[in-house]
C-alpha cells in the first residue's frame, strides 16, 4: 500500500522516461536459487479476497471490481533486462512461512516468486502510463522460516550487478 501511494505521488509530480524497481524476493520455484536475478513480468495481489471458512474467495469469485493482476506487456527494450528469466509473482502483506499457506497460495496463484511491493509498483506505473520493469533477486526459497537458508548478501550483490547492467543499457 505504501509503495503504491508513494510511487503515485512521485509520478504525479515529476516526469520520467522509465521506472525501475529493484529488490529481493522469495522463490517458490526451487530452480530459481538464491542469488538468481529475475524480471517479474506478471504480478498479483494474492491476498485480495475473502475467507469463507477454510476456503479463500478471490476478488473475481466475489464479483467485486478491483485491480489485482498486473502484466508488463511492453518491458523496456534493454538487452540486460531481456536476458533475465521472466517470472510471475505475487505481492503479499505477510510473506509465506508455513507448509499449509505455501501450498494454498501455490495452488491458487501458481507464483514463481513473492515480494511485498511489486504489484503496487506495477499498478502505479500503469496508472501513470510509465514504462517500467520490476527486477528481483532471490534471497531465499519460500518455505517454513529458515534463516540459515537465506542468502541476502549474495542476492543483493547479484541484484547490484544486474542493476548496473540494466542502467548502463537504458
Amino acid at each position: 500500500v505504501a509503495t503504491a501511494a508513494w510511487c503515485s505521488r512521485v509520478m504525479s509530480n515529476e516526469t520520467f522516461d522509465l521506472a525501475l524497481n529493484f529488490g529481493v524476493c522469495g522463490s517458490f520455484d526451487r530452480r530459481l536459487e538464491p542469488g538468481r536475478v529475475v524480471h517479474v513480468v506478471s504480478d498479483r495481489l494474492a491476498e485480495l479476497g475473502a475467507e469463507d471458512g477454510e476456503a479463500f474467495l478471490s476478488i473475481d469469485a466475489l464479483q467485486l471490481p478491483a485491480e489485482h493482476e498486473f502484466m508488463n506487456a511492453n518491458p523496456p527494450p534493454i538487452d540486460a533486462l531481456s536476458r533475465l528469466p521472466a517470472v510471475s509473482a505475487i505481492t503479499v502483506n505477510t510473506v509465506h512461512g508455513s507448509d499449509r499457506s505455501i501450498a494454498a497460495v501455490v495452488a491458487r496463484c501458481a507464483p514463481q516468486v513473492e515480494s511485498m511491493e511489486g504489484a503496487a509498483f506495477m499498478f502505479a506505473c500503469q496508472i501513470h502510463g510509465l514504462p517500467f520493469a520490476q527486477v528481483r533477486s532471490v534471497s531465499n526459497i519460500v518455505e517454513r522460516r529458515n534463516r540459515r537458508g537465506w542468502k541476502i548478501m549474495e542476492a543483493i550483490a547479484s541484484l547490484n550487478d544486474a542493476a548496473i547492467a540494466i542502467l548502463e543499457g537504458a
